[in-house]
């Protein structure tokens, strides 16, 4: 009985911390997760926070199908005739326009986070640090796709009937959402320079609304003064609303397609160092 009891208290008895930290460096950690990995985890909390706020989904919904209804009624008759005939050549130029705007969100999200100190979080987990970034993208990159379906569906229903099929319609999609998630680092970058997310809202407003409106989305920029169109004929929003446009008809712009990825190989490689550098230094 007594030695029961005295085995009883040997194992009972309390280990110390410099016991436990042996034990816990002896053994077997888990792998580090690679970068796609940790990536993917970061995009799925992106994922999960739309679930627990779906209100965060009105902006690619009701706002795509605000702005298709309205300029297509409102100007469809004056610049082409009626609006049937317009939304063939709007639609694809308010989907990219809608989806460019609402890249903005990228970077309330990260200001958002730090405000809140998650990302002090992020910067002890032993992951490939820019996976928190991508993370972001990623997740964003589901609403944007979201936007484009709504869109299509609501353009359908109107009357526009893209010539390109089903691969032209998907080709355009794609490459909008390569031009957003490199087009998103630049957010990325204003959501940790700036302090506030009301900052980040504003100049990012600033940034959008001569891009996307001083663009061909509209109007034929042919029709506009020599001075402005040469900005608007070197827009990346332009590059890009040319190339979706062309897919969708079922043609394949080749120079348009190759502006738009070399606008979005830019942005990634100017901005992403610029943001991770950034992010190291926060």
């Amino acid at each position: 009985m007594s030695t029961a009891t005295s085995t009883e208290t040997k194992e009972l008895a309390p280990v110390s911390a410099e016991s436990l930290a042996a034990l816990l460096i002896a053994g077997d950690r888990p792998p580090r997760p690679s970068p796609l990995s940790a990536s993917l985890t970061f995009g799925w909390r992106a994922v999960l926070k739309i679930k627990h706020v779906p209100e965060q989904l009105f902006d690619v919904t009701a706002f795509p199908i605000m702005n298709l209804l309205m300029f297509t009624y409102l100007f469809g008759g004056a610049l082409a005739g009626s609006p049937g005939d317009y939304i063939q050549f709007v639609l694809p130029g308010i989907l990219v326009m809608s989806v460019v705007m609402i890249t903005m969100y990228t970077g309330v999200s990260v200001n958002t986070d730090i405000e809140k100190g998650v990302f002090d979080r992020f910067r002890t987990l032993p992951v490939w640090r820019p996976a928190a970034m991508v993370g972001y993208l990623l997740g964003d990159a589901l609403r944007y796709t979201i936007a484009s379906v709504v869109m299509l569906v609501v353009g359908l229903v109107l009357g526009y009937r893209p010539d390109g099929g089903l691969g032209g319609v998907v080709g355009g999609i794609a490459l909008l959402l390569v031009f957003s998630f490199a087009f998103s680092w630049i957010w990325t970058m204003f959501g940790l320079l700036l302090r506030t997310e009301k900052a980040v809202m504003s100049v990012s407003m600033m940034v959008i609304f001569p891009l996307t409106f001083l663009s061909n989305v509209f109007v034929d920029p042919s029709t506009m003064p020599g001075w402005l169109q040469a900005f608007v004929n070197n827009s990346p929003v332009t590059h890009v609303a040319s190339a979706v446009r062309g897919l969708m008809a079922g043609d394949w712009p080749t120079d348009e397609i190759a502006w738009s990825l070399g606008w979005s190989a830019l942005f990634l490689l100017v901005f992403g160092p610029i943001t991770m550098r950034l992010y190291n230094r926060k």
